[in-house]
């Protein structure tokens, strides 16, 4: 399989490369670089901070059984509305163009810890010889709150990187995707129900070396790979920047959205992520800084300063399922003009039970030239359409 992505890749460069040679690469823009030249145009003169794409939040989301939901109104009237979206499977997904994903994931390094959850019970609901099985393996789970909200499309972090790698493996040309992760080590809010371990540096390790098991070196995008020759991943960010478009397609990014002690955790010592996969999402000072999550609304503002500078950003179109049920644009059009490299969503497609809202591109692209980031060197043309 490997051989055959590697074999297919290197006739795609070759075929690149040749057309290159008769297009005017430094043309000020994709539009004057020649007929049929745009791609190679963007390849060679754009970077992987370059882009706007749209992709989902807490992609592996399947929603809650209507009979754990009633559950949740009747303790939680006033939040159950924001556990009410679903998304489908992965590839699915990623068919449909979302270029960002959303993992958050729950330690279990024993096996079993959360193979029968105490909302279920409490439902009424009977195991899953199925489901148990596989939450049984030991290793990284894929859920939002254990006991209540644990249904996803892909139960364990592997099978879920599997989807993704094989996904990507079969197309070979998607710009690059980033990957963010919550990692979860909360109290239960179910009586009977288990307490998620706290994610320390073991904990960390273990998210490495799963991305390491499933993805080659050469599939990812890696704060070593990024910082270079520099002193610190600021450095290179800001003075020298990120990889072409043409070196990054077929690619990710991982980014660990935490803050504080989680942060410390992955660290472990390490002052720019040295040897580490994921990027943190740490403020704009800290000698490992490359990567922003800024969710709200009100920090457009700072977005775009950051895009300009150079960072990468992810912000959120919609949260709690208040725009869709309010069909509310204004944060959905503003984020898109913010700057921000990965727009995440609940709504790729429509939840018609609420609205019509929806979070995409104009035209069906999939990524086109970023806002904040002269996007008149795309000169209108989708870097993937």
């Amino acid at each position: 399989m490997r051989t055959t992505r590697l074999a297919a890749a290197a006739v795609a460069a070759w075929g690149l490369a040749t057309a290159a040679s008769a297009c005017d690469l430094h043309a000020p823009n994709a539009a004057k670089a020649g007929a049929g030249c745009a791609r190679a145009w963007m390849d060679a003169n754009l970077h992987l901070n370059d882009i706007l794409v749209v992709g989902t939040h807490n992609s592996y989301h399947a929603g809650l059984s209507d009979k754990v939901m009633g559950l949740v109104k009747f303790a939680a009237p006033k939040q159950w509305q924001g556990l009410d979206y679903v998304h489908g499977p992965l590839a699915d997904q990623l068919n449909d163009g979302a270029r960002a994903l959303e993992l958050d994931l729950a330690s279990d390094p024993a096996g079993g810890r959360f193979a029968h959850p105490a909302g279920a019970k409490l439902a009424g609901i009977p195991d899953d010889p199925a489901y148990v099985a596989e939450m049984s393996k030991p290793g990284l789970k894929v859920l939002h709150i254990q006991d209540i909200d644990y249904r996803s499309v892909c139960n364990t972090f592997i099978s879920c990187l599997t989807i993704i790698r094989d996904w990507s493996r079969a197309h070979p040309d998607h710009v690059p995707i980033l990957i963010t992760m919550n990692t979860n080590d909360e109290k239960t809010h179910v009586p009977g129900g288990v307490d998620e371990l706290p994610f320390d540096t073991a904990a960390y390790d273990e998210v490495d070396r799963e991305i390491a098991q499933v993805f080659s070196r050469d599939e990812l995008i890696t704060p070593d790979g990024v910082r270079g020759s520099y002193a610190t991943l600021r450095e290179a960010v800001l003075q020298h920047g990120w990889p072409t478009l043409g070196a990054s397609r077929g690619k990710f990014l991982f980014a660990l959205d935490e803050e504080g002690p989680h942060i410390t955790a992955y660290r472990a010592g390490r002052k720019t992520l040295e040897g580490r996969i994921l990027f943190v999402n740490v403020d704009e000072n800290q000698p490992d800084s490359a990567y922003l999550t800024l969710n709200e609304h009100a920090e457009d503002a700072r977005i775009a300063a950051d895009v300009k500078l150079g960072f990468v950003v992810r912000t959120r179109a919609d949260a709690d399922t208040v725009e869709a049920r309010s069909n509310d644009t204004a944060r959905r059009d503003d984020a898109l003009k913010s700057g921000a490299q990965y727009v995440s969503t609940d709504y790729m497609r429509p939840d018609t039970r609420l609205s019509g809202y929806q979070a995409r591109l104009p035209d069906g692209a999939i990524a086109v030239c970023n806002p904040q980031r002269a996007p008149e060197r795309c000169a209108g043309i989708p870097i993937e359409p």
